[in-house]
């Protein structure tokens, strides 16, 4: 069974930075493109970041282009968000996704495993 276990959200000040993993049993990561996600009260869960199974191409929506930056240790069966230079419009649940897709994606509903996310609270 696939598990997808997120840590390391918080609370933080603006401008301030936090780092969230997520850890994966059940699965190698490395077969998988991995995403993240994110989904603020009342909103929609918007896409975040991905990167392929390789780690060697990564995607972000524009909102985070710059500040934040997704890794993987395929050693450590884990992905990474750093996140950066944090605004208060990055408050949100970020989720860990992972999809059986080739390429890299943006849409959740192409992703068929999820963590159960970690808070992210980004005060002004």
């Amino acid at each position: 069974q696939v598990q997808l276990v997120e840590t390391g959200g918080g609370l933080v000040q603006a401008g301030g930075s936090l780092r969230l993993s997520c850890e994966a049993s059940g699965h190698t990561i490395s077969s998988n493109i991995m995403g993240w996600f994110r989904q603020a009260p009342g909103k929609e869960r918007q896409f975040v970041a991905a990167i392929t199974r390789s780690g060697g191409s990564t995607g972000y929506a524009d909102s985070v282009k710059g500040r934040f930056s997704i890794s993987k240790d395929n050693a450590k069966n884990t992905v990474y968000l750093q996140m950066n230079s944090l605004k208060p419009e990055d408050t949100a649940v970020y989720y860990c996704a992972a999809t059986n897709v080739v390429a890299l994606t943006a849409h959740s509903t192409a992703y068929n495993y999820w963590g159960q996310g970690t808070q992210v609270t980004v005060s002004s």
